[in-house]
């Protein structure tokens, strides 16, 4: 054991000198998009060495409200000089119950009862636990490419081998259904892709389980897979047939929640109440908190016991959730809806302008950039071959020569995310965008 620590916050005054004390001590996992952060307002990042940088991926779409929302730290401020922690499970306390009851308010149709937890990973989870005990059945099913989380569990339902590699997920009564992904599916022939594609639930439930179903978990557009939005009628006919087989919809709102999308929920683009809602990421802005919610029937399949978390619940983030709620319904959603519909005709000229967007799709402020080899012909020869090494030189052109940070994503790495705090401009949403732009003038 050292003597004493060395490279202390005082002495790390350059990006260097932090991207070095990672290098040194934290594990080798985290991916970088090289802006050390020393600080953040609105949806300006500044790094150690002083540079501002416009974000529009906002940590994995995180801070929803804008960093440092004003009303999210004071909220959170005013609950540190009260108490920190006491277990929300041992010690009933406003913050939690103030919480609880608002997520009932907001959430889509039935929903009354949440658990709370630390993270989407975890909600995950829990909800899984939960319709386990609520139906007395096992298997579950889950998509292709579908993304619910890392731990051995959650990453048994995330259908993408790139985060699976070395390891064995422990729950073994998952089966994986074809996403809705129409851009790439010969069955949809190109963007052709309508609700019928969600009859593929059919057969794999026909196919890959014993008949024991639990529950269909889904993620209302599909995040991690590259922006992903399922036709109209996909997400209803899915719960239809998880119900007919006396199983659970459960959907996975941790990125597509609170507001992300211009509904607090995304569910409520497609009419669809699901039976259990997982939630994180813009739950808070920021502090880690997550959800799972269910109806009152569902909840209290629940005993005693059968499920805890020590800092679930934990009254400083939730006293920030509850002010970014608040935040979100006074104009922020609104904003996502207006900038969302500019956004939306502007990344579709880039279909017309650009022979390697193959395809842009979103909702709200949740937009994906598919960039492509024109004239190859990709996987499941539908759409040309998916250019991964095109989207990391234009994310890297973006925040080298524009200042912009963009994160990139999607099955085959090669979307590009936009996902900025919901509190963006116009005019910011046109630097991003005239950005995207020089990138691919200079490297495509």
């Amino acid at each position: 054991m050292s003597e004493h620590r060395s490279g202390s916050s005082a002495d790390r005054e350059s990006n260097a000198s932090v991207v070095s004390t990672y290098d040194d001590h934290v594990m080798p996992i985290w991916k970088s998009l090289n802006v050390p952060v020393k600080r953040a307002s609105g949806c300006t990042l500044e790094d150690v060495d002083g540079n501002e940088y416009l974000d529009v991926f906002s940590g994995i779409s995180v801070t929803n409200a804008g960093h440092g929302n004003e009303a999210v730290v004071d909220a959170a401020k005013e609950q540190l000089d009260e108490f920190v922690h006491g277990c929300s499970y041992v010690h009933p306390n406003e913050p939690v119950a103030d919480l609880a009851e608002l997520i009932a308010d907001v959430t889509p149709g039935e929903l009354q009862k949440s658990f709370f937890c630390n993270s989407g990973t975890e909600a995950v989870e829990g909800a899984i636990k939960l319709a386990r005990k609520y139906t007395g059945s096992k298997e579950v099913i889950a998509l292709e490419m579908g993304f619910h989380g890392r731990t051995l569990g959650s990453l048994a339902l995330t259908g993408n081998k790139s985060y699976k590699q070395g390891m064995a997920p422990t729950l073994n009564d998952v089966a994986h259904a074809t996403p809705p992904y129409g851009y790439r599916c010969p069955r949809c022939d190109g963007d052709r892709c309508d609700a019928s594609c969600a009859d593929e639930l059919e057969r794999v439930i026909g196919s890959h389980t014993s008949g024991d179903l639990a529950a269909v978990v889904v993620e209302p557009v599909m995040g991690e897979a590259g922006i992903v939005v399922p036709p109209t009628g996909w997400l209803e006919r899915v719960q239809e047939i998880a119900h007919d087989h006396g199983a659970l919809l459960i959907a996975d709102e941790v990125q597509t929640g609170y507001g992300r999308t211009g509904e607090l929920f995304a569910s409520e683009h497609f009419d669809v109440e699901p039976d259990i809602m997982t939630q994180a990421k813009g739950i808070a802005n920021g502090l880690p908190l997550g959800a799972f919610t269910a109806s009152a029937e569902i909840a209290d399949a629940f005993e005693s016991g059968d499920h805890l978390s020590t800092f679930g619940g934990n009254p400083v983030a939730c006293a920030a959730a509850l002010a970014t709620i608040d935040e979100l319904q006074d104009g922020i959603v609104d904003n996502t809806r207006e900038q969302g519909e500019w956004l939306e005709s502007e990344l579709a000229a880039l279909e017309d302008e650009y022979a390697v967007v193959g395809q842009t799709r979103g909702l709200g402020l949740m937009w994906g950039v598919e960039l492509v080899e024109p004239g190859t012909t990709g996987p499941q020869n539908v759409a040309p071959r998916p250019d991964a090494e095109l989207a990391s030189a234009v994310a890297d052109h973006l925040r080298d020569e524009s200042s912009v940070v963009m994160g990139v994503g999607g099955y085959y790495k090669n979307v590009m995310r936009f996902q900025p705090p919901l509190t963006i401009s116009r005019d910011q949403l046109e630097r991003a965008v005239d950005g995207l732009r020089t990138a691919l003038d200079a490297i495509a």
